[in-house]
């Protein structure tokens, strides 16, 4: 994860707490409905403080708002007061094909809001969420949802989905571009990505089937798998596992390494490709017939099948390679 995007997910989550008030004493609870009428392509930008967000794409042009609101803590003004205002004047803007909702950010404090909202399949989204779980599908795009305390799952995306969350896990299946994933503390599975694969987690494993595209995963503290990948792959990890299964393409590259743990490698029995393997503390071994070009005590050069393929190059520090059978 980069820099600044662990810093801008830091911000979110100082924002969630600060922005969470006080949540004792009486509480009032209600909810609101808004239809809005919409003509081609739209775009949503969403911002909540507290609650868990749903996005749906539908077939009947509209845009439907469903929100559940709770007032709560002591404050100026009553939770029923709070409450009633906000239920009279949900913070839901329309300007032509743009639609924002929660802009008003004061206004919501010590107020919990969770949103079920139907949009055209033809929506555009960014969804910003302090505290609560989302649920981004059946849209076009592109999508980019972050969070700094909750989950996030989006499906059956057709175009690019970025995903970011400080802590909380990360799920996305049925994307029909590229995606791009990032988690402070949280497992992120992917799975039927047409395009090309980045995630980047500091803790928490990764999982990974069927990708479409190049695979970009690396973990600072955790576990890396990939299952189904035919292109490049570039798997790194910390510390923690790799374990790896496809069959490199002709053009391909695969380059995975972990500090600490083993190296699992699995091809179908006609892979062909070449491997250079190294093990500074840690055994290298082969279950599948391979010709060995050079090796030494920790390290192998080796062609699998006739060699004409791609290239492997893996590298532990402390664990041991495995090539095996998938």
């Amino acid at each position: 994860m980069t820099r600044r995007k662990s810093a801008g997910l830091a911000c979110l989550l100082l924002a969630a707490v600060a922005g969470a008030g006080c949540s004792m004493g009486p509480s009032a609870s209600g909810t609101f409905d808004r239809t809005l009428s919409v003509s081609g392509p739209i775009r949503l930008e969403l911002n909540n403080t507290s609650g868990d967000v749903s996005i749906t794409g539908s077939t009947d042009g509209k845009v439907h708002i469903h929100g559940t609101a709770r007032a709560s803590g002591i404050g100026f003004e009553s939770p029923d007061k709070r409450l009633s205002d906000l239920l009279a004047n949900p913070p839901i803007e329309q300007h032509g094909a743009t639609i924002r909702i929660g802009e008003e950010m004061r206004r919501l404090r010590n107020v919990s809001v969770s949103y079920m909202i139907e949009v055209p399949h033809e929506t555009e989204i960014t969804s910003r969420v302090l505290s609560g779980a989302q649920d981004i599908q059946n849209v076009r795009g592109p999508v980019k949802a972050e969070a700094a305390s909750g989950s996030i799952h989006a499906s059956h995306i057709d175009q690019l989905t970025q995903l970011s969350t400080l802590s909380g896990t990360i799920r996305a299946d049925n994307i029909g571009d590229d995606i791009r994933a990032n988690s402070a503390s949280g497992s992120v599975t992917v799975s039927d990505i047409k395009g090309d694969i980045r995630i980047s987690a500091l803790s928490g494993s990764t999982q990974i089937s069927k990708p479409g595209g190049r695979v970009d995963a690396s973990t600072a503290s955790g576990s890396v798998d990939v299952e189904g990948a035919t292109s490049d792959v570039k798997a790194h990890a910390a510390s923690g596992r790799v374990n790896v299964q496809g069959n490199p393409g002709a053009s391909s590259y695969w380059d995975l390494k972990t500090a600490s743990g083993s190296v699992q490698l699995g091809v179908p029995a006609n892979a062909s490709f070449h491997l250079a393997a190294e093990a500074i503390s840690g055994e290298i071994k082969a279950d599948i017939p391979i010709m060995v070009e050079e090796q030494g005590k920790h390290s192998l050069r080796a062609r699998v099948g006739s060699g004409n393929g791609g290239r492997v190059e893996v590298h532990t520090v402390s664990g041991e390679i495995r090539l095996r059978a998938p």
